[in-house]
């Protein structure tokens, strides 16, 4: 879309944008939002620090020198970029550590199958483990054919529908696994799309259950070794992982603010998380929704916009296997929580962004649909009820409302977790509407002359 076209859209549509109920926002915020959409939307900076983050570290797990030497580097970029109380927040966290790996058929025939392990699982011995591989549908078929998994390696193939449905097979699928007598656990990848790209993520144990290796094999060869097991042939294979946990270590939430100009000590956040999985480059989860939310807040200072309120990008650590960064800034910042006005989160990518999740008040939701309204010349306007961010979500506990950018998700379970995390599937055009959508939102609600209501 050109500038002319873009202004003409601002000019003749964000004249009913406001859509505040009377006493919601006596301020008229067209310009700003039309100063902040421009910039964002005509602007390569943000794209292209994103791609440099992801090629110069690439995937940033916790605990490993990616995540630390991004870390640094984001703090000293927002230090030249002009933010003030710049800082990491040492944060405790888990680590573990993948170690090579892998899966081999070995009858029917002989074939490397790609696999990844899942966060948090243990290791085979150093010979591998070798086993006959029963192949079931879910936890209910292997409760019925459970007198068959003793000491078999069991494949659980569930077609994904929903991330939240699905992903249960791989957060649960060991222990089940391990109930029946299972020596290990494979899973089908947790997601609708594969080009032999196996989905890694965390993964748990149940106290009194043993724990088994639990790794992902591609959407193709977990259906390739059902079809082999429909035909009643014997599937044996050699799974190899050197997966460990190691002690807690340390890491850090990047924090840099614009500090408010009339109540500095009310904050409103913009935040993603800066952790990734160990693949990929952590381009789409989340690297995209930190420098979104980022770079929402560089506009504000580079248009000379500063807001009444404290604006704080937070960059969780830990996000992944953890969300440690989450609950030690919320306890961290317990006493301060109840000036924090109102927290946003990008972690769903950043495709063409449709509007926001919000959790907080019913007055809150009016003002919000409110500023929503600024936002519908990029079709980034709906407001719906309900937060799916899950780092702000640990600040409801102290009362926060809290939000999360929705987008267009048809394409993110595609390369979610996987080796295909990278720069390449992000469109620039869409980024820079996410970061037009944080930004406006962020900046109108820090510069409203009430506070949100709670």
């Amino acid at each position: 879309m050109n500038l002319q076209r873009l202004l003409l859209i601002l000019g003749l549509e964000l004249g009913v944008a406001t859509g505040f109920a009377a006493g919601d926002a006596p301020a008229d915020y067209r310009p700003e939002a039309q100063r902040l959409t421009l910039a964002a939307t005509n602007s390569v900076f943000g794209f292209s620090r994103l791609a440099t983050m992801c090629d110069t570290f690439g995937p940033r797990f916790t605990g490993s020198k990616n995540l630390e030497d991004a870390i640094d580097w984001c703090l000293a970029e927002m230090k030249k970029d002009g933010f003030q109380n710049v800082r990491g927040e040492e944060v405790i966290v888990p680590r573990w550590v993948r170690g090579s790996e892998s899966v081999e058929l070995l009858s029917p025939r002989r074939r490397e199958l790609p696999m990844l392990g899942l966060g948090g699982s243990v290791g085979t011995p150093a010979g591998g483990i070798t086993a006959e591989v029963l192949v079931v549908s879910g936890f209910d078929d292997l409760k019925k054919r459970a007198a068959e998994a003793k000491g078999k390696i069991v494949l659980f193939n569930v077609p994904f529908t929903e991330y939240r449905e699905t992903v249960i097979v791989r957060t649960q699928g060991a222990i089940h696994a391990a109930r029946a007598g299972a020596v290990a656990s494979l899973i089908r990848s947790v997601g609708p799309f594969s080009m032999q790209t196996p989905h890694t993520g965390g993964m748990s144990y149940a106290n009194g259950v043993k724990q088994i290796p639990h790794a992902a094999l591609s959407l193709e060869d977990a259906n390739m070794l059902t079809r082999m097991a429909a035909r009643g042939d014997t599937i044996r294979v050699r799974l190899k992982m050197e997966a460990r946990t190691l002690p807690d270590g340390i890491s850090r939430n990047v924090i840099a603010e614009i500090p408010g100009r009339e109540k500095p000590e009310e904050i409103v956040i913009v935040s993603g998380h800066i952790d990734s999985w160990d693949v990929g480059q952590g381009a789409m989860d989340d690297g995209g929704g930190c420098l979104a939310a980022w770079e929402a807040a560089r506009l504000m200072l580079k248009l000379g916009l500063q807001p009444r309120r404290t604006v704080r990008v937070v960059l969780w650590t830990n996000e992944e296997n953890g969300i440690r960064g989450a609950l030690q800034y919320a306890k961290r910042h317990e006493a301060a929580l109840a000036r924090h006005t109102l927290a946003i989160e990008s972690d769903s990518g950043v495709f063409q962004p449709t509007g926001f999740g919000f959790l907080g008040s019913g007055r809150g939701m009016e003002i919000i649909r409110g500023v929503g309204k600024l936002l519908d010349p990029i079709g980034a306007g709906k407001i719906a009820k309900g937060c799916r961010g899950a780092d702000v979500l640990k600040l409801v506990r102290g009362g926060v409302p809290v939000m999360h950018l929705e987008v267009d998700r048809e394409k993110y379970f595609w390369f979610h977790h996987t080796d295909a995390d990278t720069i390449d599937k992000l469109d620039q055009g869409e980024f820079n509407r996410c970061v037009a959508a944080m930004a406006v939102m962020a900046y109108v609600i820090a510069d409203l002359p009430e506070t949100l209501p709670r």
